[in-house]
């Protein structure tokens, strides 16, 4: 396993995202703990989570719960983990989203994330998504507040804008710490953000980011996926998985860069986790991004 930093703690290149372990279709908890298990197993340091990971509307906190009893149950030392959790978003069991980041629901939230996790303060704390009915300076000077009080000891946000980093970096200093934004080899929307937080030295956490390849968690059943691009190809030619190589390609697109594939059995992210070690080739990443550009 290779490690990269946020704000200055050694992370796992590579991070688990937690949430398919929760929602639709999760799986039942032997198996969702023996998946997190098999990513401390290989070396990964960096748990993706929020409170909305869950399926039905009272089960508020699922996944954040499951993560603290898997860490419990390791058998190891786990003091070395991060776990990256999230606030402002909400699911009423009907499969919807909804957003929530007025600062009275944050502070809220965190705290009892914080008590959910058994910490006495958050590692990272990521704003879920910006509310268009709030201020984004009101609901970041909650993120401030939280840093203050000692609730949380990172601040991230996630889905934003540019600006809206820009706008965060100028409350929070040296306080925010990561930008968790959609990005993949599929989807290269945030091209702009990824520029932004490797200058202002944020962690960029990309979620879905095997996008194209294999079917994200909120895609459904019905998503689809790709088969022969270069990364398949690519693949083949190393004898790895593809999604080892998208990964890896990830890695290869900034320092700040720390993917957090979602997986629900040990088998996936044991084969996500093998990208911290490969290295493209110059040759490769060339055609990746011809077949991208094309």
């Amino acid at each position: 396993m290779r490690y990269r930093t946020i704000a200055g703690t050694t992370v796992s290149a590579i991070g688990l995202g937690a949430m398919p372990l929760s929602i639709e279709h999760r799986p039942d908890e032997t198996r969702a703990v023996a998946t997190v298990h098999a990513a401390l197993d290989a070396g990964i340091t960096l748990i993706d989570t929020a409170d909305s990971y869950h399926w039905h509307a009272e089960e508020v906190g699922h996944n954040e719960l499951l993560i603290a009893r898997a860490l419990a149950r390791y058998g190891a030392d786990t003091s070395g983990v991060l776990v990256a959790t999230k606030g402002g978003r909400g699911r009423p069991g009907d499969g919807t989203w909804t957003v929530d980041a007025t600062p009275a629901r944050l502070k809220q939230a965190a705290e009892a994330s914080a008590k959910r996790l058994g910490v006495d303060a958050i590692g990272l704390y990521q704003l879920h998504k910006p509310d268009p009915a709030v201020d984004w300076a009101e609901s970041v000077g909650a993120l401030r507040e939280l840093l203050d009080a000692g609730t949380i000891r990172a601040a991230g946000i996630s889905n934003v804008t540019s600006a809206q980093i820009r706008a965060a970096h100028a409350i929070l200093g040296e306080g925010l710490v990561s930008v968790q934004n959609q990005y993949s080899a599929a989807v290269r929307d945030s091209e702009p953000e990824l520029r932004l937080s490797t200058e202002l030295g944020l962690a960029f956490l990309p979620w879905s980011p095997l996008g194209g390849l294999s079917r994200s968690s909120l895609d459904g059943p019905s998503g689809s996926t790709s088969v022969g691009t270069a990364f398949h190809r690519i693949a083949a030619e190393r004898g790895v998985s593809p999604q080892q190589i998208a990964l890896a390609w990830l890695l290869a697109r900034s320092p700040a860069v720390i993917p957090v594939p979602g997986s629900s059995r040990p088998a996936s992210i044991t084969d996500s986790a093998k990208a911290a070690e490969l290295t493209l080739s110059t040759d490769e990443l060339a055609r990746l991004e011809d077949a991208l550009v094309g």
